[in-house]
């Protein structure tokens, strides 16, 4: 008999495993497509919010017609920035393309006296590489071409998608619903409402925060005199829907380019960043997460590592919509049944129905 437990165990846990490793590989695997799904609903719900207010407005407008409005004048905003930064960022590059000798010498005078450390040597060695064989730039540069086209195919897929859901959402929320038994189905509306709050939230705080940065970047930036300084700004204001990491990222490209113009303009340029970063980080951050999202800043922080890991670089585009449902998943499936069985009074989520019920993703009830 302990014979037979032992092999029943160790089948178990045999069972285990693989099942755990299929469901990794299959993560894996089905991560792109999680992304994408999740970047589609995120784009719907603004959408739908638009299309719903036409549909309730003194002069009802169809939704689908509605939704289209809201795409074509979010399309409109976006080729206007792009009309705006494009021009400047073509003549402010031709600028930096006839000074790329400068910087080249600028560089390789810099390495030299790094006091002919086997650092510097190995540095300028490094820049040679692609200074003395431009051909080098091609492999990498057809990547990356590949690459943004296979970004603007999705997007266009996406795009698409979320207009129609924006269109008819209906179908897609009686079927997720019709997944719960009818008795937890209030339940099910009421966690949908507050993903909405929180994602709706997310991206208003977004939006700010993406305002306020570009602008402080783009005073300080001139401030210093640093070329590129509308392309820098606009750059550092997309990546501050990364929390945190986004602002490290955004200063290293200005820094270096600031580099071949002196040490004093660049420790000047990192300067205004890091201001930039602690008022995100001390203010902006801790208004968005805490106020809109209500996530507190350091979970934030370690949620995008852990995010970056699993969903890649895409998902950090995400994190904090990710962040905010896992929440409240835990918070809906974990935490309240726990305290209801505890005995502790645990408030419905009015807030969440409020959301569902008046926001253009409402599910008919009954």
């Amino acid at each position: 008999m302990p014979n037979v437990r032992d092999a029943s165990a160790l089948t178990r846990a045999v069972l285990l495993a693989a099942g755990l490793l299929l469901v990794g590989l299959v993560f894996r695997e089905l991560v792109t497509l999680l992304v994408a799904v999740l970047m589609t609903v995120l784009i719907a719900i603004p959408l739908g919010a638009v299309a719903d207010r036409f549909e309730r407005s003194r002069l009802p407008v169809p939704r689908w017609i509605g939704a289209l409005l809201a795409l074509l004048l979010g399309l409109a905003v976006l080729a206007g920035a792009l009309a705006i930064v494009i021009p400047e960022f073509v003549s402010q590059t031709d600028a930096f393309v006839e000074q790329v000798p400068e910087i080249v010498d600028s560089f390789r005078e810099r390495l030299n006296d790094i006091g002919g450390s086997g650092t510097g040597a190995e540095a300028q060695e490094f820049l040679e590489r692609y200074t003395d064989n431009p051909g080098e730039f091609i492999g990498p540069l057809a990547l990356i071409g590949l690459n943004v086209a296979s970004a603007v195919a999705a997007l266009l897929l996406i795009l698409i998608t979320a207009y129609y859901m924006a269109v008819n959402p209906q179908p897609l929320l009686e079927g997720i619903t019709a997944l719960v038994p009818p008795a937890r189905r209030e339940w099910a509306r009421s966690v949908m409402g507050r993903l909405r709050q929180a994602w709706v939230g997310w991206m208003q705080g977004v939006l700010a925060d993406m305002l306020i940065t570009f602008v402080l970047l783009y005073v300080g930036l001139e401030l210093v005199g640093l070329e590129l300084t509308l392309f820098f700004a606009v750059f550092s204001a997309i990546l501050v829907i990364i929390p945190y990491f986004g602002a490290v990222l955004g200063a290293i490209p200005p820094t270096l380019f600031a580099f071949a113009d002196g040490t004093d303009t660049a420790l000047l340029t990192l300067g205004v960043y890091v201001l930039v970063q602690q008022i995100e980080g001390n203010l902006t951050i801790p208004l968005v997460m805490a106020n809109r999202v209500r996530l507190h800043p350091a979970l934030v922080a370690i949620g995008v590592v852990i995010v970056g890991q699993l969903f890649g670089f895409i998902g950090l585009f995400v994190a904090v919509p990710i962040l905010s449902a896992i929440v409240i998943l835990v918070d809906e499936l974990w935490v309240k049944p726990t305290e209801a069985k505890a005995g502790i009074a645990t408030p419905d989520s009015e807030e969440g129905r409020h959301a569902i019920a008046s926001g253009p993703l409402e599910v008919p009830r009954g």
